[in-house]
């Protein structure tokens, strides 16, 4: 085993294969927003607006509660650079997964006032890959579940009937990580076997803030802007564990370590957003996020005590900022019922050469449908529906060589999700 086959491992950390979003940023925080594509910047829908742009909470009419939850279904295949030219075995190389991430708002102030303000928690990155037994990167990857909740407290005023601005204090509440990867080992009785290793931590609570400005040029058309900043995901202590070691000393002490620290740069996005009435009933939006991925650059680890000799160790990344277009609409059929459709294209950050099993990503685009229906004038209910295809994308050994990122496996990855969701909504 090599200290960079350890870090392939690692970069896992708060890092798994995003639901819709290109590396490893999930945006799946409001119901009615991912039945139009994701878009929010330049519109006031609901109390989603803390997260997509808290400028224009306050042009959000209603006071209300709304919570959500979406069923992210992966599958996902690989094939190795000389396992042939179909995917013969690719169904058993990842199992199928599904995470669950979810929404909260809770929206206040008067209702023809000048502010609001509310309470949000969401769950802006988690995910679960799970690679067959004996699959041909088992040296780097098996396993990651990533877990993570964000709590953000926002405030949003309206400066006057064109203008609003708001933010948010971002609170990183929660963060928990669980990956294993099998251990080639060198027997000193003679032969060689594999053991495992898993590693289990707990990111600390870190802030950030998203802030947002909105402004309604005409009737018919409304600009946002909004920016929300780089927090540094930071894991002290984390549990390590070998398993299926070889008795021998010698081996032992060279896998000693039962903790590790790491750090994880979550970057800084800016949105830029519009939203255009062409007519009373139909409402679209289009959205631009650009993300600052160039942050990550490497990932370095510290453990306790020596693993091969050494304490420490880094792996690149060399992620590139990336930009993602957005665009959807929706029409009110009646005044109980409303509509949507949507598509975004997403550009991926990481660069030709570099992928890992943990990010199997590419450029992926994505179609999403979605409709809301009210029961009276206060309850209601949203329910939406993404498919994502995650492109085909192939990096050979010789490309590893020349970027000297041998710490990760030479194939063809592809990935396609389905993700249904549904919300409840309550104004009052």
């Amino acid at each position: 085993m090599t200290l960079k086959s350890l870090l392939l491992a690692g970069g896992a950390l708060l890092g798994a294969t995003a639901a819709q979003a290109g590396g490893f940023q999930v945006t799946l925080a409001g119901q009615k927003n991912n039945g139009m594509g994701g878009v929010g910047a330049g519109l006031a829908l609901d109390q989603a607006a803390m997260f997509y742009n808290p400028g224009a909470l306050a042009m959000v009419r209603e006071r209300g509660v709304q919570v959500g939850v979406n069923a992210t279904m992966a599958r996902s295949v690989f094939r190795g650079q000389y396992a042939g030219t179909q995917y013969d075995n690719s169904a058993r190389t990842l199992d199928n997964t599904v995470t669950t991430p979810f929404n909260l708002y809770a929206g206040f102030g008067p209702t023809e006032g000048k502010w609001k303000a509310g309470i949000a928690v969401y769950t802006p990155f988690g995910s679960k890959l799970d690679y067959a037994d004996g699959w041909e990167g088992r040296f780097a990857l098996t396993e990651i579940d990533l877990k993570s909740i964000f709590v953000q407290p926002t405030a949003s005023y309206a400066v006057n009937d064109k203008l609003s601005v708001g933010a948010g204090l971002v609170v990183f509440a929660y963060g928990a990580v669980n990956l294993q990867r099998d251990l080639p080992v060198q027997n000193p009785n003679g032969g060689g076997t594999y053991g495992h290793i898993e590693l289990d931590g707990k990111a600390d609570t870190k802030l950030g803030f998203n802030a947002g400005v909105f402004y309604k040029a005409t009737e018919k058309l409304s600009v946002g802007v909004s920016y929300r900043s780089k927090i540094d995901a930071v894991v002290k202590g984390g549990d390590v564990t070998f398993t299926n070691l070889p008795s021998s000393p010698v081996v032992r002490s060279n896998f000693g370590a039962s903790k590790f620290d790491v750090m994880l740069p979550l970057p800084a996005t800016t949105t830029l957003g519009l939203g255009f009435t062409p007519l009373e009933k139909l409402t679209l939006g289009l959205d631009v996020n650009y993300v600052q991925w160039s942050a990550y650059e490497k990932l370095e680890f510290t453990f306790d005590q020596p693993v091969n000799g050494s304490n420490t160790s880094s792996s690149v990344r060399d992620y590139q900022d990336a930009f993602t277009f957005r665009l959807g609409g929706q029409y009110q059929l009646t005044d109980a019922l409303t509509v949507r459709a949507g598509g975004s294209y997403d550009m991926s950050p990481v660069k030709d050469g570099y992928v890992t099993p943990e990010t199997p990503d590419a450029d992926r685009i994505s179609g999403t449908v979605g409709l809301s229906y009210k029961f009276g004038e206060k309850f209601g209910v949203d329910l939406s529906t993404q498919f994502v295809r995650i492109q085909e994308r192939t990096q050979t050994q010789q490309e590893l060589i020349n970027n000297n990122v041998t710490d990760r496996v030479a194939g063809t990855y592809k990935t396609n999700i389905v993700i249904p969701g549904i919300g409840l909504n309550y104004n009052f």
